[in-house]
């Protein structure tokens, strides 16, 4: 069975037709949906999928216990030993659920850093990531470094400088770019 890691910026609340339509097709195609406990699209996500009576889903959080589990789905906890509340604690979840997923779907605001970072890491491990860019409502799929450029060209100047100071963007895509070229 598929899976299908879905996520999103946390400033996000409404989900447009766009994005719905694209969930109706995850859910009609029986993919199991693996999501994480947030506020913002990942709760958004929960609500509509319990209004659809979605039973396939996995709500991962870090920790004892979700901050967001609407449905009352399966849980999967990831224990670290990372401080509880810091960034890098709620990142351990989506590590995993990258790791777990074999397609991502986000939705994006051109600025939220975990966001951008979990199409990263899926990026990292050869999966395909579907990016929805709220504020020009199109899609973006993301397969290869070029695409991943092409990704953060929507985002300001300002929200670039912040990536780049967070996860070393520059980098990442040098990274990137040295594995594809070893291997030609």
């Amino acid at each position: 069975m598929h899976k299908v890691f879905i996520s999103g910026s946390m400033k996000i609340k409404n989900l447009d037709e766009n994005i719905l339509g694209r969930i109706n097709n995850i859910v009609d195609s029986d993919y199991q949906v693996i999501v994480g406990d947030a506020d913002g699209v990942d709760s958004s996500i929960q609500k509509y999928l319990r209004k659809k009576q979605t039973k396939k889903v996995i709500v991962y959080c870090s920790g004892e216990r979700p901050r967001n589990n609407i449905g009352h789905w399966l849980i999967e906890k990831i224990h670290t030993n990372i401080k509880p509340g810091t960034r890098a604690f709620f990142t351990a979840k989506d590590i995993q659920m990258s790791k777990d997923c074999d397609y991502g779907f986000m939705v994006w605001d051109t600025k939220s850093i975990g966001t951008l970072s979990n199409a990263i890491e899926l990026l990292k491990r050869k999966k395909i990531s579907l990016i929805y860019i709220n504020k020009s409502k199109e899609f973006l799929k993301v397969k290869e470094v070029a695409d991943l450029e092409n990704l953060i060209s929507y985002m300001s100047d300002y929200a670039r400088a912040n990536a780049e100071s967070k996860l070393g963007l520059r980098n990442k895509i040098k990274s990137f770019k040295n594995e594809q070229f070893s291997l030609l």
